[in-house]
């Protein structure tokens, strides 16, 4: 009777009992309240269609949001140590990293790709806030820094999603170090030229929004992003005076002169792509070198002009588009996508 009791009753009252409705099937707008299909949100680019608010997105969701077919390369990125100051609070940090891992599916907080954009090749870059708050620490930055030199690799613009609450504290100072590092890389895409297009999302903070996350050829805000270096209740604690409402918002600082556009997210792939189109085509217009005229000989016969210089195309991290392409671009691609031996952002090409 104890094994009938203890063992065969509770197997048939799991067959018999009703599944539970799944956590995420509902979601609930923070403004609203309203509550949302899982679905119908995923289909609208998670934004709240009754009151246009815009609910995070996932690394991965972002970039296929972005690319054409939403398709792209993941990039590789390096290694660095996983808990460089054995650091331990309420919790180990390793802990904390085993828990975001297995919550997002990446390795740290960037996730960063290759892939084409309205057919042009461009190389993004998105924060994941799920992932400890998108903090920035050393893999953080190593990843952001390995994404902005596989642009400059491809002659690509790159574009940033930032969203984050700051500077990672679990690793102090080498976290701080990535602010100056990450500046010298966005200083090389300067440099040659290369545009950098900065999409600021909900909330942008610390020390992101201290260094690269400000220091883009364009800045893009989403609608009600909160977007500054301190937060507001800090600031108002600090000054001991009321802020204006909408204070550190996208349209407060548009309005002041802080970002350039606030963007709808249904209208940021095609603002990104004639920006992209725009600077790119400006860029390589001033490298072009114009021919001169050749001279008409006095028997009125026009003397051949040179043949054009036969340069590779760059590649795109993806497949190669055309027959007969070298065998050089190929390597380069499979250098930039090739898989991490630490697991980071271990992602086939993402099909839509």
């Amino acid at each position: 009777m104890n094994w009938i009791n203890s063992v065969v009753r509770p197997r048939i009252r799991n067959i018999l009992r009703k599944k539970d409705m799944p956590d995420n099937l509902w979601v609930k707008c923070p403004e609203t309240g309203q509550m949302i299909y899982y679905k119908d949100l995923e289909a609208n680019q998670f934004v709240v269609p009754g009151s246009n608010y815009h609910m995070r997105m996932s690394g991965p969701a972002r970039l296929k949001s972005v690319f054409d077919n939403g398709k792209f390369a993941a990039i590789h990125l390096p290694e660095v140590p996983t808990d460089p100051l054995k650091f331990r609070d309420e919790r180990r940090y390793t802990d904390r990293l085993k828990d975001a891992r297995g919550k997002t599916g990446l390795n740290d907080a960037v996730l960063a790709g290759i892939g084409k954009l309205n057919g042009d090749t461009v190389v993004a870059a998105v924060q994941d806030f799920d992932f400890m708050g998108g903090s920035l620490g050393t893999a953080a930055g190593e990843a952001v820094i390995a994404a902005m030199r596989a642009a400059l690799v491809r002659k690509a613009p790159f574009i940033l999603f930032a969203a984050s609450g700051g500077a990672r504290m679990q690793e102090g100072i080498l976290s701080l170090m990535q602010m100056p590092r990450t500046t010298v890389a966005v200083e090389e895409l300067r440099e040659a030229k290369l545009p950098y297009v900065v999409v600021l999302t909900h909330p942008t903070t610390g020390g992101v929004t201290a260094s690269y996350a400000m220091l883009g050829d364009i800045h893009i805000a989403e609608p009600g992003a909160l977007i500054g270096f301190a937060g507001p209740r800090v600031i108002e604690q600090t000054i001991r005076e009321q802020l204006p409402n909408g204070f550190q918002r996208s349209e407060y600082l548009h309005a002041h002169g802080m970002v350039d556009m606030v963007v709808h997210r249904h209208e940021l792939r095609g603002t990104l792509a004639r920006i992209c189109s725009l600077l790119t085509h400006r860029r390589l217009g001033h490298d072009i070198e114009i021919a001169p005229v050749a001279e008409v000989a006095a028997d009125g016969a026009q003397p051949a002009l040179p043949a054009p210089e036969d340069k590779p195309r760059p590649g795109n991290g993806l497949a190669a588009d055309h027959e007969g392409e070298g065998e050089g671009e190929q390597n380069d691609d499979e250098a930039l996508t090739k898989a991490p031996g630490n697991g980071a952002n271990q992602l086939p090409p993402q099909n839509a």
